[in-house]
């Protein structure tokens, strides 16, 4: 089955978060989690990621510093904030209860 463009509408919040929650990391390691994890499924393009971290960072789930990569490169490393911990939460709830919902929909034949 194809994927639509907008596959990954709505839930990008809830895999970055998700991402962060293992350690901070920047926006190019963000994207390599992401599609690893996916075993290739998902792919973050720049022209979405980097807007949505921008996005939480101003909404304060997120903060971001620059720091050094281990090939001596300058990045933006992000990390949860307790703020971005309650949303993930609550958004790892809200995608659960969707989840379920749709695969009940889906067995009813």
């Amino acid at each position: 089955m194809p994927r639509q463009p907008d596959t990954l509408q709505g839930t990008l919040d809830l895999l970055v978060l998700k991402t962060l929650e293992r350690e901070p990391n920047h926006g190019f390691g963000i994207t390599l989690h992401i599609q690893n994890a996916s075993d290739g499924f998902l792919t973050i393009e720049e022209g979405s990621l980097y807007p949505a971290l921008h996005r939480l960072e101003r909404e304060k789930l997120i903060k971001g510093s620059w720091k050094t990569t281990q090939n001596g490169r300058r990045a933006r490393y992000y990390k949860l904030t307790p703020a971005g911990t309650k949303r993930l939460s609550e958004a790892q709830e809200s995608w659960d209860t969707l989840a379920r919902s749709v695969t009940k929909v889906l067995r009813f034949v």
